[in-house]
């Protein structure tokens, strides 16, 4: 499967809605996997025949950027073993995801989407039976480990251990302008087309969209996004990155509407993932679960909600009194079915807040309080 945030049909669980702006009607989101590139060239008053070709007249400033940066894109594999289903009790199945990534360090710190290795992250319940594995340029591979994280920003910071790593150089997307030459790299569909190079402009900044509940501040380009390009990179005129790809509009007679994370946004989230493993400050409640729904519910007799298969130790969820087997069915007054309605609501708030929890134990409701603790 290929990830990028797709604005059409729904992501593997549920729907993901994408708001442009109040006058736009909502539309409806899939992660597709995990990859999206673009690379930005800028303009400066130059027409875009013109910033395309070099002074030479015979290669192009895409053809320069792609040779430069291109080797700094790198192919992301994430496998997984998961249940078949509640029914099947221990049996498994094996799912494979492919994306993008950016080589920012020489000692192997490869930027990406969190969507893209989201099931290696250690406080997801599949990390213990997740691989990431690097694809280079050169045709170098690499497994990778997670270093960290952050669900909220759709950022994530992965590891590999070889030696002569190109890096990618940062640009400054406060800078940018609307109509600047925009060019995208990454692996559009998967590891089969790796290093595609796209080539559009800066359709404009600064795009507030909502994807599954949470708002962000985008760049617009209309270069190329396809799924599988998710973590790629969008780049100058310079070949510095200044995006990293992460969305787009897919809509019956809509073209050209992708969108990327301004790399100035970026940065302090990526010190910290590097740094910490974390961002400091965000919520965390240190539960892992599976939903309930009303069809189990009826089979099994267990209510609708999140049944609990694991509490971190010190958490939040663990201080609160919630244990494993109890099945949660309100935060903060709000009924919750899915682990993306309690993280919807979990991420209204931060490390310290109080709110009350509703789990039912032995088929008794309890309430609890229970105080966010910081996610690392």
């Amino acid at each position: 499967m290929l990830l990028c945030c797709l604005l059409t049909g729904f992501i593997a669980g549920g729907s993901v809605y994408l708001k442009l702006s109040e006058e736009m009607e909502e539309l409806k989101l899939m992660l597709v996997n995990q990859s999206e590139g673009d690379i930005i060239i800028e303009n400066k008053g130059l027409t875009i025949e013109e910033v395309l070709m070099s002074a030479d007249g015979n290669s192009s400033a895409v053809t320069k950027i792609a040779k430069k940066v291109g080797p700094s894109i790198v192919g992301i594999r994430m496998v997984t073993q998961s249940p078949r289903s509640w029914y099947y009790g221990d049996a498994m199945s094996q799912s494979k995801y492919e994306g993008s990534g950016i080589i920012i360090d020489s000692n192997g710190y490869i930027m990406t989407n969190y969507h893209v290795v989201q099931y290696a992250d250690p406080k997801n319940s599949l990390s213990k039976s997740t691989t990431l594995e690097v694809f280079l340029s050169d045709g170098r591979q690499a497994m990778a480990k997670f270093v960290g994280g952050d669900q909220r920003s759709d950022l994530a910071v992965i590891k590999i251990d070889l030696n002569d790593l190109p890096v990618a150089g940062m640009g400054d997307s406060d800078a940018l302008e609307v109509g600047e030459l925009a060019v995208a790299i990454g692996n559009p569909l998967g590891l089969e087309f790796q290093g595609s190079v796209t080539v559009g402009v800066i359709s404009a900044l600064n795009r507030t969209i909502s994807i599954e509940d949470k708002t962000m501040n985008l760049i617009q380009t209309d270069a190329a996004i396809n799924p599988g390009n998710s973590g790629g990179a969008l780049l100058n005129s310079k070949g510095e990155v200044i995006g990293i790809n992460t969305a787009k509009i897919s809509l019956s007679g809509v073209e050209g509407l992708g969108f990327a994370i301004p790399v100035n946004e970026a940065k302090s989230i990526i010190d910290q993932l590097i740094m910490f493993g974390y961002v400091k400050g965000r919520p965390y409640i240190g539960i892992s679960g599976r939903e309930i729904t009303d069809t189990i519910s009826y089979l099994y007799d267990i209510p609708v909600g999140i049944y609990i298969l694991e509490v971190v130790e010190g958490s939040g969820a663990d201080k609160a009194g919630i244990r494993e087997n109890d099945t949660l069915i309100s935060l903060d007054g709000v009924e919750v079915r899915t682990m993306k309605e309690v993280d919807n609501i979990k991420d209204k708030y931060k490390a310290g807040d109080t709110v009350d929890a509703v789990v039912v134990r032995n088929k008794r409701k309890l309430k609890l309080s229970l105080t966010f603790t910081e996610e690392r």
